[in-house]
């Protein structure tokens, strides 16, 4: 067995392999840690090799922890409605989340993937690999260059990372994947569903 299987085999249980208290001070310090810190080395070092991580210039770590449960719309006041929903429906999963929340701290880079590190009864946390697309050991490299194409700018925001497309039923196929593609929202205006309301859309059906 090699070392990676190993590791593998390690983090699949790391409460049971490590230690219950091991683990549990593990938890303990990442809870004072900021929700977002940039790490030197993978926690899980098979995994981010996997999903494209090398130790190499360019190429870096960010672990974003977050909270788990429902989100809420924000409330400033002023009268509600009875129909007015509180609870924000984001249709995005907690890895997606994280990685936009990265993003958002690193505006000069790209997201490449993620994995999930650990999680309790309140937080998730994941690692966001991230890639300086103007880095110049970056575009020389043949296996990640790409990243720096116009098409792949902003790739976590446009729902085209591996975690994205999850979220969005790309994972799918065949019977009962028919709405997912090209995404919900087009397949929803494409056949005059509730999604569009327009004023073009409102008189074609004589909706007021």
């Amino acid at each position: 067995m090699g070392l990676y299987k190993h590791l593998n085999t390690l983090w699949k249980k790391p409460k049971e392999n490590l230690g219950a208290e091991v683990w549990k001070h593990h938890l303990m310090a990442w809870r004072r840690d900021p929700s977002t810190l940039r790490i030197e080395y993978p926690s899980k070092l098979a995994r981010a090799r996997s999903l494209g991580y090398r130790a190499k210039k360019g190429i870096f770590l960010v672990r974003q922890r977050i909270l788990r449960g429902g989100h809420q719309r924000e409330w400033k006041g002023g009268r509600k409605s009875s129909n007015q929903r509180v609870v924000l429906v984001m249709e995005q999963n907690y890895q997606h989340i994280s990685e936009i929340r990265v993003a958002k701290q690193y505006p000069g880079c790209e997201v490449l993937n993620s994995y999930l590190v650990a999680k309790d009864g309140q937080h998730y946390w994941f690692e966001v690999i991230l890639v300086d697309r103007n880095s110049p050991t970056i575009l020389n490299d043949k296996l990640l260059s790409w990243i720096n194409s116009s098409n792949n700018k902003g790739r976590v925001f446009r729902g085209l990372t591996s975690a994205a497309k999850r979220s969005r039923g790309l994972r799918w196929k065949g019977k009962g994947a028919e709405k997912a593609r090209p995404s919900r929202a087009v397949t929803a205006s494409a056949k005059g569903e509730r999604h569009n309301r327009s004023p073009e859309f409102l008189k074609k059906f004589h909706m007021k």
